[in-house]
């Protein structure tokens, strides 16, 4: 156990997604699980409610139901990013697929955008939704000019915007010098994630959906009849003629099929005391997300709703205690932000993601099993946007295809969905990111 070090934690610091203290996860209403429904839906996060909603909105039946209380997991722990993310770069996918398979994919990356932002604002969910831009700082000059290729050929071939930044000019984007230049895109955004899970949690108890939390799912059996699935629970079994599996990063042993499949790793992410006005706007100028180039990346962000920095990395790192986490956080956003050396950290937390063996989103099913899963970095925005899709494929509606439901979800052989490899795995990137770019940086992510 590493003891408490108060020059760079809080006395009071909350070892709690800084999220929570204006959207606390809360017990959903108590009862019994009705016998039938026309939809179970598994897990209450972006997936399972933007599914949820729209199936009520259609006349269906709809049971969600969680595990922990809904909004506990990634819904209301992630950093609340919105953009066309994807761990497989555009060039990537041109030169292992083709152009019109990555022309596609990148496409639907930016339809995934589009309409969250036009849901979120038909819906009224006041969630700080807004498109400050991203900065993506370059960890080397190598990666600088693999990013600018990236967005020329991106620029080229989908008219998504851009601009190259120098090192000279990082100061405009970022207090540190620590990058090669970077990028800016100018039209990706942000929100508070508590605050949108909160309003479709909102959103979903007015369609008539109805949501249970501590409730886990320790069955899916296919049964003869028009309900065709026995969906057994910790609070009593029922039936249902469609499942939705929307569980990602937080998937256990008991969904065999799709444990199998993903490949969950905690994240880390940590808040600041409040600072001063003009020292937020120092540090982020143009109060962007901001990202780097390396495999695991650290990512900074100002809070929407007060003078605080947030941060995150070191992902899949092994750590445990809240003042382990704070250790390692604090010293990335020490020697990345100087200005904030001084600075404590008032919250710690740490919560899932899920990888998948090739790193791409999937979403699907047939004979009524349905799944949607996989986001690699990407929930907020993909979760949405393919709990949507699924609903839609459930309806019958042609709109429903997705390039993400065109390929066979992978597993490796022997996996059972336990990543013993991951601390190795993520290893392995840091070191190739630090061998690329052998910044002080990428030497303290190494160890």
């Amino acid at each position: 156990m590493i003891s408490p070090d108060h020059s760079i934690t809080a006395e009071n610091m909350r070892f709690a997604p800084y999220w929570w203290d204006a959207a606390c996860p809360s017990a959903s209403e108590n009862g019994p699980l009705p016998p039938v429904a026309d939809v179970v839906v598994v897990g209450s996060g972006y997936t399972g409610l933007r599914a949820a909603l729209l199936l009520a909105r259609a006349g269906r039946q709809v049971v969600v139901v969680d595990r922990e209380d809904p909004g506990s997991g990634a819904a209301r722990r992630n950093a609340g990013f919105l953009g066309r993310v994807l761990k497989k770069s555009f060039l990537g996918l041109r030169n292992s697929r083709g152009l019109e398979h990555a022309t596609h994919v990148y496409r639907e990356l930016d339809q995934a955008y589009q309409t969250l932002m036009v849901f979120i604002a038909e819906e009224e969910i006041d969630c700080f939704a807004a498109r400050d831009g991203r900065f993506i700082g370059a960890t080397s000059p190598a990666h600088y000019e693999l990013l600018a290729r990236e967005l020329e050929a991106v620029n080229k071939h989908l008219g998504l915007p851009y601009a190259m930044v120098g090192r000279h000019e990082v100061r405009k984007e970022l207090a540190t010098d620590i990058y090669h230049g970077g990028a800016t895109i100018p039209d990706l955004g942000s929100l508070h994630p508590g605050f949108y899970h909160q309003g479709l949690l909102e959103r979903n108890a007015a369609a008539g959906v109805m949501i249970r939390g501590q409730t886990d799912v320790t069955g899916i059996v296919r049964q003869n009849g028009p309900y065709r699935f026995l969906v057994t629970t910790t609070a009593g079994n029922l039936a249902a003629r469609d499942v939705i599996v929307a569980t990602n990063g937080y998937t256990t042993a008991r969904l065999g099929w799709w444990s199998r499949r993903v490949i969950p790793f905690q994240g880390y992410m940590a808040a600041t005391e409040e600072l001063a006005p003009e020292l937020v706007r120092k540090i982020i100028p143009h109060r962007r997300v901001v990202i780097d180039t390396d495999t695991n990346i650290d990512f900074f962000r100002p809070a929407p709703d007060s003078n605080r920095i947030l941060l995150g990395g070191a992902t899949a790192g092994g750590m445990q205690s809240a003042d382990e986490i704070a250790l390692k956080l604090h010293a990335i956003m020490a020697l990345a932000l100087p200005d904030l050396r001084q600075v404590k950290l008032s919250h710690v937390w740490t919560g899932f993601c899920a990888g998948t063996f090739d790193l791409m989103p999937h979403a699907g099913g047939r004979d009524g099993l349905w799944h949607a899963m996989g986001y690699n970095f990407a929930g907020v925005t993909m979760g949405s946007y393919l709990g949507h899709k699924i609903a839609q494929q459930i309806l019958g509606d042609p709109e429903g295809r997705t390039v993400f439901s065109q390929d066979p979800f992978p597993t490796m052989p022997f996996y059972r969905g336990k990543p013993w490899f991951m601390p190795a795995a993520m290893k392995y990137f840091d070191w190739k990111d630090g061998k690329t770019a052998r910044t002080p940086l990428d030497r303290l992510k190494a160890h």
